[in-house]
């Protein structure tokens, strides 16, 4: 075993506890066995495997020794202190063993049973038991229901399921599906780990400790995460902002979307926020690389591992095939990868290069008649790596066993590689045919060889868009004026529900523009406020029973006249009460929607969608952490589907996309200052014309029970 530099962490990663179990000098196997294919006897061997340097000390009262190794009865009778304990032992004694290792000052344990136990009315549930246990002792655990972990950098494998062989290298995974955790130990594609972890059920230590530990090593260039939940938001999130200080890529496979049901469906923004609307805004705000699969992750984990940051603009990429690059091309649509647009400097180096027939173009099918091959991809690969709009490089070809005759894709790769510092990789479309000797080749020499051509090019579209995000500007603090803030905390925290028009005047005062507008209960009064404003106006019902008034038919819009008006009011009067809403019509736009919604774990969010009836149609919203910047407000507003209609079509004005901006800003700033006292909160529709934006109509949802500051 070498020991490297990286292995620097201890008492640094906000828990030496973790850092004891996961760098661990000392191990003590409880449930050790000599039998041939038990437990006890793989936990040794994964020990022996990994080439461990530590002390190693097999627990189990049946046996004298084991492997020549001294085998004591307990933990106890162990008489001394080691830092880890691997329990290979039943749920039945998992207490007892929590109990003596807590005593003996062990400073973490391994759990690899279930912890299940039958629900008893006379205790707390097992896994409370045992975490209280630890917790008390000051001790971390993997698991329970874990399959360990495996600390490639000090030869450490806590594990009692057979490994590989691994050598270190640059990527931190951390999983709940032990599953996931074999899977990648067992690549057969060489991603090199610093350090991969089976978290299990996070009975005291979670994701997030893993996460801030791996952050804290100097082998670490990339962290990914295969979630089903998170146990401790805000230390995850105080962690993400740690990577994305150290600009660390995290790369994360949430599954589970479906989990947990929104409660707040009386608004549009909570019924449009479902089950992954935090993690959405959670991912977006710290540069999260959010991917669907296990291939896209090792894809996109091996790509950014080689530590090369994409420059300004798009893909190249290269072929010796004109129907695979179709093929590409047609996936790039798919997953929302450009490519650069060459100069044409660039263009003339090509076609100086190319053999007649070619076009130089990107991306480039560069294969002619074979003759000179190697010399013409070399130099069409240098070419298009020299145009400052190309941000990385992909070589596609499907590297199978090369024969005699065939340019050597393999050397011409390495020989740009190391001639260039911009990120490049080797893209074979299937799999299952990139010759294995090759392909090490390449990794030993550090190319990245993408695995697919879906998964390659979602790779590069996480690798820009990191980069992307790093340049992102940070959101100002937020500011807002103290009285203002306390007033309407002191109002959201009453216990009654705001009117239509205090729920606009809230709007107004944290900078929304909103529409005039005015409460009404008789038909005087109705006749009265449209005379203020003037006519035309809108009527709509104020029900308190009404969340949605489209819904209902309670929506009049372009009411001209007394005798119209008071038509309207009667029959809105007669189905759903007196009490009405005045306002002045808005301008004819862009109907958008804003809101706020409220996230057990993550605290309140903002909502940014289509608005009016297509709100309904398309469904489509983008949420985002509060607070936001402003360009990237502006970004996510003209990424909407419907944003295309903010530019004008079909001789309508192009809308004031800069005011929309500020309204989402506004809004977050509201989100900031109330959260705590908000479950939900609706602006639609935000009319956007040329001359600005108008909130028309707004629902404020109050919490029923705020968080206490």
């Amino acid at each position: 075993m070498t020991t490297t530099p990286a292995a620097t962490a201890r008492g640094q990663a906000g828990s030496p506890a973790l850092a004891t179990m996961l760098e661990a000098t000392s191990v003590a196997v409880v449930g050790a066995s000599p039998r041939k294919g038990s437990f006890g006897r793989e936990m040794l061997l994964e020990l022996e495997r990994g080439g461990y340097e530590g002390e190693i000390f097999p627990i189990n009262p049946r046996y004298p020794t084991i492997d020549g190794r001294l085998c004591h009865p307990s933990l106890e009778a162990l008489g001394r202190t080691v830092d880890v304990v691997l329990l290979g032992v039943p749920n039945a004694l998992l207490e007892s063993q929590m109990v003596a290792a807590a005593s003996a000052g062990v400073r973490g344990a391994v759990i690899f049973a279930s912890c299940f136990e039958e629900v008893s009315p006379n205790a707390p549930p097992l896994t409370e038991r045992i975490a209280a246990i630890a917790r008390s002792a000051g001790m971390a655990i993997c698991g329970g229901n874990c399959m360990g972990f495996l600390n490639v950098e000090r030869g450490l494998r806590a594990c009692g399921f057979p490994m590989p062989q691994l050598a270190p290298g640059g990527v931190t995974f951390i999983t709940h599906s032990g599953s996931a955790f074999a899977a990648l130990a067992h690549n057969d594609r060489d991603l090199r780990f610093n350090l991969v972890v089976s978290a299990g059920q996070e009975l005291v230590t979670t994701s997030a400790d893993y996460l801030r530990y791996a952050l804290e090593l100097d082998t670490t260039r990339v962290v990914a995460m295969f979630l089903e939940t998170v146990r401790d938001p805000t230390n995850f999130e105080e962690t993400l902002a740690i990577a994305a200080g150290k600009e660390i890529p995290v790369i994360v496979l949430k599954v589970g979307r479906q989990e947990r049901a929104k409660r707040l469906v009386e608004a549009h923004s909570g019924a449009l926020a479902g089950s992954d609307a935090a993690y959405e805004a959670l991912f977006d705000a710290y540069g999260v690389l959010r991917v669907a699969t296990l291939d896209e992750l090792t894809d996109t984990a091996e790509l950014l591992a080689a530590g090369r940051n994409a420059r300004p603009g798009g893909l190249a990429s290269i072929h010796d095939s004109g129907g695979e690059r179709a093929l590409l091309v047609d996936a790039a649509a798919d997953a929302g990868v450009e490519f650069a647009t060459l100069s044409e400097s660039t263009i003339g180096r090509l076609e100086r290069v190319l053999e007649q027939g070619l076009s130089a173009t990107n991306p480039l099918d560069a294969w002619g008649t074979g003759n000179d091959a190697e010399e013409i991809f070399r130099e069409c690969m240098d070419a298009l790596l020299d145009d400052p709009s190309t941000a990385g490089l992909a070589f596609c070809v499907d590297m199978t066993t090369e024969s005699e005759g065939v340019a050597s894709y393999v050397e011409t790769a390495l020989e740009v590689y190391r001639s260039i510092d911009k990120p490049m990789a080797m893209l074979g479309n299937l799999a299952s045919a990139i010759d294995r000797a090759d392909s090490s080749k390449l990794r030993d020499a550090g190319v990245p060889v993408l695995e697919g051509t879906a998964t390659g090019l979602a790779a590069f579209r996480h690798l820009f868009a990191y980069r992307d995000f790093l340049a992102r500007s940070r959101p100002p603090a937020t500011a807002v004026d103290v009285t203002l803030s306390r007033r309407w905390r002191d109002r959201l925290t009453v216990g009654t529900p705001l009117s239509p028009t205090e729920s606009l005047t809230l709007l107004s005062d944290y900078g929304i523009s909103v529409a005039v507008s005015y409460e009404a209960a008789t038909a005087e009064e109705v006749v009265a406020a449209a005379e203020r404003i003037g006519w035309p106006v809108a009527l709509k019902t104020a029900s308190p029973a009404v969340a949605h008034k489209s819904d209902v038919g309670g929506i009049a819009l372009d009411i001209s006249g007394k005798d119209a008006l008071l038509s309207v009011y009667r029959d809105l009067d007669a189905r759903l009460g007196p009490q009405v809403l005045v306002g002045a019509m808005a301008p004819r736009g862009v109907e958008l929607a804003l809101g706020i919604v409220r996230d057990e774990q993550f605290g309140p969010i903002v909502m940014v969608g289509a608005g009016g009836v297509l709100i309904e149609i398309l469904k489509e919203a983008r949420f985002i952490l509060p607070p936001v910047e402003r360009s990237r407000a502006r970004e996510i507003v003209e990424a909407l589907r419907v944003g295309a209609l903010l530019h004008g079509v079909r001789g309508a004005p192009a809308a004031d996309i800069e005011a929309v901006a500020d309204a989402v800003v506004a809004l977050s700033r509201l989100a900031d200052d109330l959260g705590s006292v908000l479950d939900a909160l609706d602006v639609n529709p935000l009319i956007a014309g040329p001359d600005g934006c108008l909130a028309v109509d707004a629902l404020v949802v109050p919490r029923t029970h705020p968080v206490a500051l």
